[in-house]
């Protein structure tokens, strides 16, 4: 016989009857809840202590976006907006349209745990250049004044005998940017192009022309649509153009012209954006053709104890773009001289702005 206060297991625990409808529902299992607790807990604290860890990158190793996919941000340009790194390039994916050129767009806190935003550029043949057009190396450009985004790249045909920018603006950093218009700036020829925005401020694009053969600094407008001063002509013809302002002086870099193929990159400073420049020199022993990549922009991360100025660079494929990596190695760098080092997997504090190689 059963008592109302008989605790002893039975046939029916683990069942309640609903005396509304009379319907029978299984009790929770409190053994499994108790297990899917603890290994919820377990795997907060693993994320925890993955986050708290310092981030490693990995140059030329596969780079996962948060959605597990290959990052796909060629040629690009990273750049540093209300306390978020913004980072936009080519998209050279495989299942993509011929007939469009595409931007990616990602964000990140830490320059390794990336946010992908999606495609901000899917445009067609803007100019009715022909079937083999060219957009390329794009940067952004955060305009306080206007509150608009504005995006510059190389546009071209495939001889590279148009040798224009394209500019095209967004209202939200990672909305779809909308072609304006493009232009040769100054006048001249462009293909290769870089960005540089200085401490102050002020915007620059960096550029490649061939005729004059000659690396071009020129200072944006007010409303960065167009490139209105001239700064600096340094007379030495390379393509994959940066500059970075760094301890009072200024470091411009760029490759030869190889196509695909690297080469040794070279720096050259001055004390001012408008020079004089000093002669160029390796920024690597030549003899490794700067470990197989091309220089895409210079980003200078400065935090409590210092800065850090990181080297970023493609390592082409030209046989499968899609897959082609990415050189992001921290520089030494100060007192007008400038090394990068052999690729090695390396952390940064971000808080502190110090880098270290990994052991």
């Amino acid at each position: 016989m059963s008592h109302g206060n008989d605790s002893s297991p039975s046939q029916n625990e683990g069942l309640i009857c609903d005396s509304d409808s009379g319907r029978t529902h299984l009790r929770p299992d409190w053994h499994h809840n108790a297990l899917r607790l603890a290994l919820a807990l377990v795997l907060i604290l693993q994320m925890k202590v993955l986050f708290a860890a310092p981030a490693v990158i990995r140059p030329g190793a596969v780079w996962l976006d948060d959605k597990g996919v290959e990052i796909q941000a060629h040629g690009g340009g990273v750049i540093l907006w209300h306390g978020t790194y913004w980072w936009f390039g080519e998209n050279r994916g495989k299942s993509l349209s011929p007939d469009k050129r595409y931007v990616t767009c990602y964000s990140s806190q830490d320059l390794v745990h990336w946010k992908y935003h999606g495609q901000v550029v899917a445009l067609t043949d803007p100019d009715h250049i022909g079937p083999q057009w060219v957009l390329e190396r794009p940067k952004v450009f955060p305009n306080g004044r206007t509150g608009k985004f504005v995006m510059y790249a190389h546009l071209d045909d495939g001889d590279y005998r148009l040798a224009k920018v394209a500019v095209l603006v967004s209202d939200r950093i990672d909305g779809q940017y909308h072609y304006v218009r493009s232009f040769r700036p100054l006048n001249k020829e462009s293909r290769d192009i870089g960005q540089f925005i200085d401490d102050d401020g002020s915007a620059y694009l960096v550029f490649e022309s061939r005729p004059t053969e000659s690396f071009i600094i020129g200072k944006l407008s007010d409303d960065y649509l167009n490139v209105e001063t001239l700064m600096s002509i340094l007379h030495c013809q390379l393509e994959g153009d940066a500059v970075v302002h760094y301890k009072g002086l200024y470091y411009a870099m760029g490759s030869h012209l190889s196509g695909w193929d690297p080469n040794p990159d070279l720096y050259a400073t001055s004390p001012s954006l408008s020079g004089p420049w000093s002669e160029f020199k390796d920024v690597a022993p030549p003899e490794t053709k700067t470990y197989g990549s091309q220089s895409a922009m210079l980003l200078k991360v400065t935090g409590s104890k210092g800065s850090t100025v990181i080297f970023m660079g493609d390592f082409w494929n030209p046989s499968a773009l899609w897959d082609s990596r990415y050189l992001w190695m921290p520089l030494e760098i100060g007192d007008g001289k400038l090394r990068l080092p052999a690729p090695h997997d390396w952390t940064i504090d971000m808080a502190t702005g110090e880098s270290a190689l990994t052991k």
